[in-house]
């Protein structure tokens, strides 16, 4: 037994490592889309999200998922559940450097790690006009108790999404993804677009980004970390045949996975360049939202399945990133919203409809999943997301603390929090903005007349 635990050890300390690229890949990604003038701003809030929610999720998150498995109410008395809440109190033993327990802490990072991913994706939808601050603040809500308190639903076998309707998310379509992409759409309703997103007539422009290859690159370093997010959704426990389980304790393997991810990805970035008509960031976000689509059932998909609904899955992606900016006009800066929030409660929806029927959940007597469960899981989770973003921006906007003033939007966030141009050879006035007509023009003209627009009322 002491080997199968010093086992699972590693296994979770190796996945952690490996998922540490996730952030490296967002930071770049980040960067890249950001206009030079925001490049430090944006990369700076990539390393304080893990500053600001590591000790929350220790103090405050872990001990949710644990003990509000049962709904908004924490499990008391003599039921199991509650003896969970007393065991991942921070001051309890397992909480702390026990060499008696090898599980805990290395299970406990990759959860977080999970947590830092959420922060990081409503980042990138925000980028270029949020104050470090607020992103701060609604980073550590959201990655330390809004999505945590999804995950104590829908995540584990005793949540009460799985007990009672059969919900099925094994690599997090809608608890990781679909919950950070809505919780960044309510932040955005609040926060607006970039000065100068829209035209007079309602015209979408477009940023040109300060360095498409570290965009991409940052993507390729994202896709190669979800082979360690994947295989942290694994639930390895010692001394059971085939000791490879899912987070619902039914038999899995890493070869399924494996299959799925690998397969997912060519499927999406197919789907991307064809219907984004080869737009390079299109086609990476097309795989990035194939394998979302397909993450919900990643554990039972047949690869030729997983192909098509990646396939269908970055269509519907970029066909939402585009109705969303152009007739919502919702400025999300890199697509986080449609690639993470709607594909991944799309993903939910593919669940019920292509695995209806497949048991989960077998500590809590095999439920079966239906269409209906995933519904559930969707109706619960979704305003669960979107409402706690736009409610804590909306009280940050009405004390004047989440947008940065239009002056220091225009100038640059970097020389307004950092003192410093960290391009000091880049004048502003080679800024390029694409029209909504595809016409590439300076962007001083057109930002200093939306600046004027926007302080006119």
């Amino acid at each position: 037994m002491m080997g199968d635990d010093i086992f699972i050890e590693n296994y979770y300390f190796v996945t952690v490592v490996f998922m540490w690229f996730l952030h490296v890949g967002f930071m770049c990604y980040e960067a890249g889309v950001s206009r030079r003038k925001n490049v430090m701003s944006t990369a700076i809030k990539n390393i304080m999200t893990i500053a600001v929610v590591t000790p929350a999720f220790y103090y405050a998150g872990w001990w949710a998922y644990f003990c509000m498995a049962e709904g908004l109410i924490p499990s008391s008395g003599d039921s199991w559940h509650a003896g969970e809440c007393t065991m991942v109190l921070p001051w309890e033993d397992v909480m702390g450097p026990n060499i008696g327990d090898h599980v805990m802490a290395v299970f406990w990072a990759a959860f977080l790690l999970f947590s830092w991913t959420t922060g990081s994706i409503m980042s990138g939808a925000t980028i270029e006009r949020i104050r470090v601050s607020a992103y701060l603040v609604l980073t550590v809500f959201l990655g330390a108790f809004v999505w945590i308190l999804g995950a104590a639903w829908g995540w584990s076998w005793h949540g009460w999404l799985v007990v009672h309707f059969g919900f099925h998310d094994f690599a997090a379509s809608g608890v990781v993804h679909g919950i950070a992409g809505l919780f960044a759409l309510g932040v955005l309703f609040n926060l607006g677009p970039r000065i100068g997103a829209f035209d007079d007539n309602g015209g979408a422009r477009a940023f040109k980004p300060h360095n498409l290859h570290m965009t991409l690159m940052g993507l390729m370093i994202i896709f190669t970390a979800f082979y360690a997010f994947y295989a942290a959704c694994l639930a390895v426990l010692p001394g059971e045949a085939p000791g490879w389980n899912n987070i619902y304790y039914n038999p899995t393997t890493l070869g399924a996975i494996t299959y799925t991810i690998t397969i997912a990805f060519a499927g999406g970035f197919m789907s991307g360049y064809i219907c984004s008509k080869g737009d390079p960031f299109w086609t990476l976000s097309g795989g990035l939202a194939g394998v979302i689509a397909v993450s919900s059932g990643a554990d039972v998909y047949a690869p030729s399945l997983t192909y098509l609904l990646a396939m269908l899955g970055a269509a519907f992606a970029v066909w939402i990133g585009t109705w969303q900016q152009e007739k919502m006009r919702v400025d999300d800066a890199v697509g986080a919203v449609a690639v993470h929030g709607w594909t991944g409660f799309l993903g939910v929806m593919l669940m019920g409809i292509f695995a209806s029927g497949y048991p989960t959940g077998s500590g809590s007597g095999n439920v079966e999943v239906t269409i209906l469960g995933q519904l559930v899981g969707v109706a619960a989770l979704l305003p669960l997301a979107f409402l706690s973003g736009y409610i804590i921006s909306w009280l940050l906007k009405q004390g004047n603390l989440l947008r940065v003033p239009p002056e220091v939007e225009l100038e640059g966030l970097d020389v307004a929090e950092f003192g410093g141009d960290f391009y000091p050879d880049f004048g502003s006035s080679e800024e390029i903005i694409v029209e909504a007509d595809g016409n590439e023009v300076p962007a001083g003209p057109v930002l200093a007349h939306a600046a004027n627009q926007l302080i006119r009322g």
